[in-house]
């Protein structure tokens, strides 16, 4: 694959993929058993993953996102065509915004052709691309039935809002209708779902193995469709020896959608909170000198979402659609922990945003030069300012 950034592209071989998480690449091994590749500027130095306490300094405070990932994945059918849809966020309306997959054979998926979704439902197609699928059934177990009303404004058609209702609510009652008694959706995914896979796993995996030691249950159902990985190396032990040394860890949400497999996009709405307590923790460590270090991509969108022009962080709540780039800039964050990243522009200029286009360069060349792994299951890299 290629990394992009503005521009530039080097090649990542795909045996620098993490095909299975850290602790199943031999005995003894735990979650903590990754690499973290630590810039600051544009030095560059290597260390394991569990030398981060001495990485850190008292004072200093961790953003860790509690949002617990969810089994997003759902086998379903269009017609006879069997697909995997892929749950990515719940809107306020009910309707849940999903993508539509196909079953490659090999236990994952690949991406779905409208074409052929508009012709399983006898509307057209003939294989082609089509202008997408409104008003398709989706038929899912336990007799639900999505219906595809509309993709997500400003994005692609890769993402549709569908609204679930019961298989006998006759279609044409329900679109732009909320009808009263519809399928929990949340249980359903409790009962049918699976995490979400990409190709470069080697297998399923369990649910367990996605959630971070951060991860808290929602009572609303509410969750990641993708795991927050960046903290998915952290460990009780790990974390014990952080607030032993005085690091804070200062919580927040965000709950993520499902990224772009096979197209560049940025990314879309997504729901996020940051609660009082933490606001005023990252206020403090600021005005006493401590610095403000992200675990996750994720947590740099949901607090520097709640940070006035004048960098004070404050209680909020809702959706954001802040894309963080070097232009915005970064208003409260000093450091940035987070995976080596697919070739998605939005998160590489988000790093940009935090440590520089220089630092960026030479960390993702020292990662390949040193052989780092990449996505969730892979090795880690903290970017100090």
């Amino acid at each position: 694959m290629k990394v992009h950034a503005r521009g530039r592209a080097w090649t990542v071989p795909e045996e620098l993929s993490a095909r299975v998480p850290a602790e199943q690449r031999g005995p003894g091994r735990g979650r903590d058993a990754v690499r973290l590749l630590v810039s600051r500027g544009t030095e560059v130095a290597h260390h394991a993953f569990r030398e981060l306490p001495g990485l850190l300094r008292a004072g200093d405070l961790l953003l860790v996102n509690t949002s617990p990932t969810l089994a997003a994945a759902v086998d379903g059918s269009v017609g006879h065509a069997r697909v995997v849809v892929h749950f990515s966020t719940r809107g306020d309306d009910g309707r849940w915004a999903v993508e539509l997959r196909e079953p490659d054979g090999r236990g994952t998926t690949r991406a779905r052709q409208w074409g052929s979704a508009r012709s399983a439902h006898g509307k057209g197609g003939g294989g082609r691309p089509a202008e997408g699928p409104a008003g398709a059934p989706v038929e899912l177990p336990e007799g639900v039935r999505l219906v595809l009303e509309e993709p997500l404004p400003g994005g692609s058609e890769r993402l549709w809002w569908a609204r679930p209702i019961w298989r006998d609510t006759p279609t044409a009652q329900v679109r732009g209708v909320r009808p009263s008694g519809v399928p929990d959706l949340s249980a359903l995914l409790r009962r049918h779902g699976r995490p979400i896979r990409y190709a470069y796993t080697e297998r399923d995996q369990p649910l367990s193995a996605y959630q971070t030691v951060f991860a808290l249950p929602y009572a609303d159902g509410a969750g990641s469709a993708e795991m927050p990985s960046a903290a998915r190396p952290f460990t009780p032990g790990l974390v014990a020896e952080l607030v032993s040394r005085g690091v804070q860890f200062a919580p927040l949400t965000l709950h993520t959608g499902v990224a772009s497999q096979e197209a560049h996009e940025p990314p879309y709405p997504e729901r996020f909170a940051v609660p009082e307590a933490s606001a005023r923790l990252v206020n403090a460590a600021r005005a006493g000198g401590g610095r403000v270090v992200a675990v996750g991509t994720t947590a740099v969108r949901a607090v520097e979402s709640a940070a006035g022009a004048d960098g004070v962080v404050r209680a909020r709540a809702g959706w954001t659609d802040l894309v963080v780039t070097p232009e915005r800039g970064v208003r409260v964050v000093d450091g940035l922990l987070t995976g080596l990243h697919e070739p998605e522009a939005s998160h590489l200029l988000m790093l940009e945003a935090v440590a520089g286009r220089e630092a960026i360069e030479r960390g993702y060349e020292a990662a390949l030069a040193g052989r780092y792994l990449w996505h969730e299951f892979g090795d880690t890299h903290l970017l100090l300012r």
